[in-house]
């Protein structure tokens, strides 16, 4: 299944991962919440929607369960 809420283009921040029709990296998201919050996250990016940082955290967590199980 493709995650719509995150694109990469090369020639966007070097073909960064980043959150569709923005350019803030999905790295800055996990960064923030190793020091901070979901909440001020969004508040620091507010392009970025509470459903594509969900939607980037359930598919990090789905990688995450499929690895540990194989």
């Amino acid at each position: 299944m493709k995650l719509v809420s995150v694109q990469r283009d090369a020639d966007v921040l070097g073909g960064a991962l980043v959150f569709t029709g923005t350019r803030v990296t999905v790295q800055t998201l996990f960064d923030y919440l190793e020091r901070s919050s979901l909440q001020e996250f969004l508040e620091d990016f507010p392009t970025v929607t509470r459903e594509q940082a969900l939607s980037v955290l359930e598919k990090a967590e789905e990688a995450f369960r499929d690895a540990v199980a194989a």
